[in-house]
């Protein structure tokens, strides 16, 4: 749609809403991660694609849970929690950890006690244990910030995205030499 000016005009703006959110973020490329915290007797665990660097010193994170998710009661409740950056080769572990009522520290996840007894997830990038600093309510979700207390960032491979509702890898090209 041109104006008579040649300038091109913007489509008519959509209502603010859940449908709308969705829609924008689809188009929005994230990477994957997987949170994992133990609790109530077991490990658990959930894929994200919300995870953040918040700051550097001190070395701050954040990540969104749903408040209705099976795993936020976990969370409401751990000291400390695992960061897991997912590899593209790791799309099947996305999927296991996003999926609800999955076993997902079954085989043939493989995983860990590190410390603080959090669940580490062999094989991805790379990995934190942080401290829970705290968890601000946002709507049905809470925005959980915490502090990097170890970690390895050895991992090889390149990382898992998630776009336009499915994981994605990177294409060539794309990632600095």
């Amino acid at each position: 749609m041109s104006a008579p000016n040649g300038i091109q005009r913007a489509p008519e703006a959509a209502e603010a809403g859940p449908a709308l959110l969705r829609a924008v973020f689809r188009r929005h490329a994230a990477g994957v991660a997987v949170i994992t915290a133990h609790g109530h007797g077991r490990p658990a665990g959930f894929t994200a694609t919300s995870l953040a660097s918040v700051a550097v010193e001190p070395p701050l994170i954040s990540f969104n849970i749903a408040t209705a998710s099976s795993v936020w009661p976990v969370v409401a409740e751990a000291e400390h929690v695992g960061v897991h950056i997912l590899g593209e080769h790791q799309r099947e572990l996305a999927a296991t950890f996003a999926r609800p009522g999955a076993d997902r520290f079954a085989p043939p996840t493989r995983w860990r006690r590190g410390p603080h007894g959090v669940p580490v997830l062999e094989g991805v990038l790379a990995w934190t244990v942080c401290g829970v600093v705290a968890r601000v309510p946002t709507g049905d979700h809470r925005v959980v910030l915490a502090e990097v207390v170890a970690g390895d960032s050895s991992g090889a491979g390149r990382p898992l995205l998630y776009h336009a509702g499915r994981y994605n890898a990177l294409r060539e090209g794309t990632v600095p030499s």
